[in-house]
């Protein structure tokens, strides 16, 4: 016969497989249990900057913890960038994605100092946002065509930028590369002494990104030619595309996303992709984003990743062969 447990053996194995359930849970089971960190890899203020703690607060709420923006500005991007990818891969410490520390710097530097596509873990799509080719309205041009017309006859044609680096700046080398033009980049501290100098007339055409620049189009100041996205931006809906235009090729849209050190546990990943699209859902944070000039695009981690890889594939050859430095 055989025996049943005594209470105390059934006390133990009551124990024993509590335990060994806890064992069995997966790595991000407690996760977070301590503050998440967004490192931001410009100053304080810009969009950036903006996106993140609007992010960060809302995600705060999702996950049940605090999380808390740390900016890092400095070489294109590189310095937050290059933090994250050294970062330990628990979910703990993560970056505001965009354009310039993934498809843009790295590229720019004497020595790559990570590889944008394997050295990160790419988690969540915010949104995206066109930049705008605009001109001096005595420059003779209304359209891309008319800006290639002028290029062509005059046999150069200069743009303003933000400067070195920026994503203005990169866009001119693939306008310049795709449509065969001469096209010659002035670089300037910041969009503002850029504008200044577009609205004088110093510099016939410039480009940057579109939210800054609707008051002096509403104002005739400055004429918009196109804006950089495959459709309309809701901040210029009378704006043509670039893809309106006839060019497909130069579509390109500036990108805020999540993203985190490589090799990141897949449970945590799909748990911080969930949450930001549902941030994104909230009508709050639409309108926000709306504001600064951002599509919202809720996609999965694997899409998302996709359109990384697709970016750094148009921009990586562009910023090597225009001889881009920082």
């Amino acid at each position: 016969m055989i025996s049943k447990p005594t209470p105390s053996r059934r006390r133990f194995l009551r124990t024993l497989g509590a335990g060994a359930a806890t064992v069995a849970l997966p790595a991000w089971a407690a996760w977070p249990d301590r503050p998440i960190k967004i490192v931001v890899t410009f100053p304080a203020g810009g969009a950036s900057d903006i996106v993140a703690r609007v992010m960060a607060e809302q995600l705060a709420t999702k996950l049940g913890q605090g999380v808390v923006v740390d900016n890092r500005p400095g070489a294109g991007g590189s310095v937050g960038g290059l933090a994250v990818h050294q970062a330990p891969a628990d979910g703990y410490t993560l970056m505001l994605s965009n354009s310039t520390p993934i498809s843009i710097g790295p590229f720019a530097l004497e020595k790559q100092p990570y590889d944008p596509i394997e050295g990160f873990t790419h988690i969540a799509l915010i949104g995206t946002a066109p930049c705008v080719v605009m001109a001096n309205p005595k420059a003779g041009m209304k359209t891309m065509a008319d800006l290639e017309t002028v290029a062509k006859k005059a046999g150069r044609l200069d743009f303003g930028s933000g400067g070195p680096a920026s994503i203005g700046h990169i866009y001119g080398e693939l306008m310049k590369n795709t449509l065969a033009l001469n096209m010659v980049h002035v670089p300037y501290r910041g969009g503002a002494p850029m504008t200044t100098d577009l609205i004088a007339g110093i510099v016939p055409m410039g480009i940057d990104v579109v939210t800054a620049f609707v008051p002096y189009f509403k104002s005739g100041q400055i004429t918009p030619l196109a804006v950089t996205s495959a459709n309309r931006s809701p901040l210029v809906p009378d704006v043509p595309s670039v893809v309106e235009s006839g060019h497909r090729k130069l579509v390109l849209d500036n990108f805020f996303g999540l993203s985190g050190p490589p090799r990141m546990p897949a449970d945590v990943v799909a748990r911080l992709n969930t949450a930001v699209n549902e941030v994104l859902a909230l009508a709050d944070v639409k309108k926000r984003m709306a504001d600064l000039g951002i599509s919202t695009s809720p996609v999965g981690q694997p899409a998302f990743a996709g359109f990384v890889k697709e970016q750094v594939g148009q921009l990586a050859p562009t910023v090597k062969g225009a001889g881009v430095k920082l």
